[in-house]
């Protein structure tokens, strides 16, 4: 759950000093003003330990009556300020062990109901560079961060993601009770975006254990490691530093076609990789025919096939398109003008006399 502005042992801390302080502050008044009070066990005057003493007892209630203010003023003063020096004491005191008893219970019971109603959520394992960039991802399609769960080993990672709006646990990933406390044999999507390549094989391994049927996909630095992930249990596996390299070596041979996949990669402006359902008026268009985004492939029964597959020259209904368009454009607010001119260039082709102006 996102953390509270200040830590609670600086909070401790804080009170307990405002505590020390009224203390010394009653030891003063009556060490200051100690002829006006009669020690009446050893009766040889106030030395500065008594009125420690004396401030002790009275802050505490205890009040054992050996030391006792005897002039009137003495005895003014401990009704007008040293009795609301004590009030003050005691509700610093009970309110601190309150106050820790009700964050404690109400935190309990707000990570109980958070827990209940985690269902078909997304996991992400690690906070670094990667897994902000894919909770960054995430917002931009529209998913609900209160679905998101972050596990990390820092409490640098916990923080940044708490001030992201993401819940966030703190563990090591690799331990089957940090896993069970983000709910992850209910998780939807596992995202693992660990820094070495032993640590997210373990992970997965032990994610796939507990989830058998969650899609997990995993960031692994080296190509080499791929096959292991996948055995593992991985559905998708992202080789990060081979993917830099490729565009690394685009950039070099030709800039434009490394500012174009960084553009690709990238969100929020120019152009953008998105999947979407084929729309009713498209069905039995061939890939090419739509116009106002462009068809990379096509997804049909659970299979992903290229744009110029022959087996998906017509489009069917309840394929999934894969397509570039610009950024934040949605198809469904192309005008229908524009969706009808392949269907008539395709009559005019087979002879029809249209007039497509």
């Amino acid at each position: 759950m996102p953390n509270r502005g200040t830590s609670a042992s600086r909070e401790l801390l804080v009170r307990s000093l405002i505590g020390v302080g009224l203390l010394v502050l009653i030891t003063l008044i009556v060490y200051i003003d100690r002829n006006a009070y009669a020690d009446n066990v050893n009766e040889d005057g106030i030395s500065l330990l008594d009125a420690l003493y004396y401030a002790t007892v009275t802050v505490t209630t205890t009040g054992y009556g050996d030391i006792t203010p005897v002039a009137p003023h003495a005895r003014l003063i401990n009704a007008l300020v040293i009795t609301p020096l004590r009030i003050i004491f005691l509700v610093l005191l009970v309110g601190t062990t309150l106050e820790v008893l009700a964050t404690e219970g109400r935190r309990a019971m707000i990570d109980n109901h958070w827990r209940k109603r985690m269902r078909n959520h997304i996991v992400i394992i690690g906070y670094g560079t990667k897994g902000r960039s894919a909770v960054t991802t995430l917002a931009r399609y529209e998913r609900d961060l209160s679905k998101l769960v972050v596990i990390d080993d820092r409490a640098s990672a916990i923080a940044d993601a708490n001030l992201d709006g993401v819940a966030a646990i703190e563990g090591d990933a690799t331990r089957r009770e940090i896993l069970r406390r983000a709910e992850i044999t209910k998780a939807r999507e596992i995202i693992i975006t660990l820094d070495r390549d032993d640590s997210a094989i373990l992970v997965t391994l032990t994610v796939r254990q507990l989830n058998p049927s969650a899609h997990v996909v995993v960031a692994v630095r080296e190509h080499e490691n791929v096959s292991l992930l996948r055995q593992s249990g991985a559905d998708s596996v992202v080789t990060s530093s081979d993917a830099v390299g490729r565009l690394l070596g685009l950039s070099a041979v030709s800039p434009n076609i490394g500012t174009a996949i960084d553009d690709l990669l990238s969100s929020g402006e120019g152009l953008e990789v998105a999947e979407r359902q084929v729309d009713s008026d498209e069905v039995g268009l061939k890939p090419g025919d739509i116009t106002h985004e462009r068809v990379i492939a096509v997804v049909r029964n659970k299979s992903m096939r290229r744009f110029y597959d022959s087996t998906v020259e017509q489009l069917q209904a309840g394929d999934e398109l894969v397509v570039v368009r610009r950024c934040g454009a949605d198809a469904k607010t192309n005008p229908p003008r524009e969706r009808e001119r392949p269907q008539r260039r395709e009559r005019y082709d087979r002879g029809g006399a249209l007039d497509d102006d």
